[in-house]
């Protein structure tokens, strides 16, 4: 995750470079149950409104949850699926705030209402990501259901009047990055205090509709877009968090950005890009899913590192006998193409590997969603070679 609001305030207030603070385990984002009460276009989950077998029972949960606080993980995002589908998610929630997690709720919000809020104010989330795709009729063709975007929003107002800390998380395509500015101005309206931009990732619906992928120049008027907003807050003092995820080129055009803008400042935010370090699935980041298996992320569901049911995470996730895992860990990771000649690797770590490995077959392959010319990123131009921008169909060609 790329933290802008961190890095502006790093503008308006210069700190020093201290030592790296790693995390005492990764972040586990559990996706608790797979069923879902909507079919969304970029559902990495493939998730159904139907239930699947074989998921975690409460006392399984727990014996994991046991595992993972021995391991020092200081935080559980609660996903699905829709987790509040789940007869359990309250029981889980407040055993989690019990131990210690920072715990987390992802969820679409269409659920939230008058019925439940409650016990959801109750457990004392730490913060409530809802995902928006857009504003009103655009968000229902996203979800595929008429009216979930007031479904949401009601979710999200109700959480804020019980003083939850909610989120704003939104999937950037060619079909919605449009509706960017109107989604920080419902921010600013409903007086969210995250907003949270997620390049689109190729995993499970996300990869059918790759050819959506946002193009370059948008991406990066999305960026300044995003820049700018965290900016002002920070020169006002305010707290809102804006972040950005499955894309550590942010890191890089956050550089070139800032040597445009503040060039005194240029190699202070080199350190600083440095010090973050990119792209941390496998390290700091890790997944289980709903019927227990490990994944070094979220979007590699189609990958399995073992099963707590059949080994602990901490075990599993310390496990470099599997080649995904090795290379992950490496440090620096062995990339190929354009993203290992990157002279800003530093920064980026080479990126996300599922984007690689869903086009090329080979996970250590250059990221083809990597928005940076050949020029920014310190390589000379390849004879021949187009250059890199996001996959898309001829649709979406530039004119």
């Amino acid at each position: 995750m790329f933290r802008i609001s961190q890095f502006m305030k790093e503008l308006v207030n210069p700190t020093p470079l201290g030592p790296k603070r790693n995390p005492p385990g990764p972040v586990v984002i559990w996706n608790l149950i797979r069923r879902c009460n909507l079919t969304c276009k970029h559902c990495y989950a493939l998730s159904t409104d139907t239930d699947f077998p074989g998921e975690l029972k409460t006392d399984e949960v727990f014996t994991v949850m046991d595992d993972l606080k021995g391991f020092r993980v200081p935080v559980l995002i609660l996903s699905g699926g829709e987790p509040l589908l789940r007869p359990d998610i309250y029981e889980i929630s407040n055993h989690a705030k019990v131990m210690g997690f920072y715990t987390a709720l992802s969820t679409n919000g269409t659920l939230i209402d008058e019925s439940n809020i409650d016990q959801i104010a109750a457990v004392g989330y730490d913060y409530v990501g809802i995902s928006l795709d857009g504003i009103g009729a655009t968000h229902d063709a996203f979800r595929r259901k008429e009216g979930a975007f007031e479904a949401s929003l009601k979710g999200a107002r109700l959480c804020k009047e019980r003083d939850l800390k909610v989120g704003l998380r939104f999937t950037m395509t060619m079909d919605n990055a449009y509706e960017l500015p109107a989604l920080l101005q419902l921010m600013e309206d409903e007086d969210i205090d995250k907003f949270y931009l997620s390049h689109l990732n190729y995993a499970g619906r996300g990869n059918t509709n790759r050819i959506d992928d946002a193009r370059r120049e948008i991406t990066r008027k999305a960026m300044d877009l995003l820049f700018e907003t965290a900016l002002q807050d920070a020169r006002e003092g305010r707290e809102r968090d804006f972040v950005t995820g499955n894309n550590d080129a942010d890191g890089v055009y956050l550089l070139h950005w800032v040597r445009e803008h503040y060039p005194d400042l240029e190699q202070h935010m080199q350190a600083k890009l440095e010090q973050w370090g990119g792209n941390s699935s496998g390290v700091n980041v890790a997944n289980i899913d709903n019927l227990g298996n490990v994944h070094p992320d979220t979007m590699w569901w189609h990958y399995d590192l073992g099963s707590v049911k059949d080994r602990p995470f901490s075990e599993i996730w310390m496990d470099t006998s599997d080649p995904i895992m090795a290379g992950l860990k490496q440090q620096p990771r062995k990339i190929n193409g354009r993203c290992g000649a990157c002279a800003h690797f530093a920064i980026c770590n080479g990126n996300t590997r599922v984007r690689a490995l869903q086009i090329t077959n080979d996970p250590w392959a250059e990221d083809p969603a990597c928005y940076l010319s050949d020029e920014e990123i310190g390589i000379a131009p390849t004879a021949g070679r187009v250059e890199n921008t996001p996959y898309r169909s001829k649709r979406h060609a530039v004119a």
